[in-house]
């Protein structure tokens, strides 16, 4: 959790991201509430994350918690062009 790139009490939750291994057993949604409760009692009034289209699990984990899709844009990651989306959550 990165509170000082964004400013303004908001935080950009960087590089969440599980094993293939070790998926589908609850420990992402652990993680996520984990950092979701730091960011909480740090008094972060919004919370943002980037993602790629197509990663449906995440995704679904991330609207659960709160976080709304806020932006789409094409980029290239890896050598790859992909859609990157951006997602918040408010207090």
């Amino acid at each position: 959790m990165d509170g000082e790139d964004l400013g303004h009490n908001r935080a950009h939750l960087r590089w969440f991201i599980a094993d293939d291994s070790l998926r589908g057993f609850g420990l992402g949604k652990q993680l996520l509430n984990s950092a979701l409760a730091f960011a909480d009692a740090q008094g972060f009034v919004q919370i943002n994350l980037w993602a790629f289209s197509g990663l449906n699990a995440a995704r679904y984990l991330y609207e659960s918690q709160g976080f709304a899709l806020v932006e789409e844009k094409l980029g290239s990651k890896w050598g790859i062009e992909v859609l990157e989306q951006r997602f918040t959550r408010c207090i």
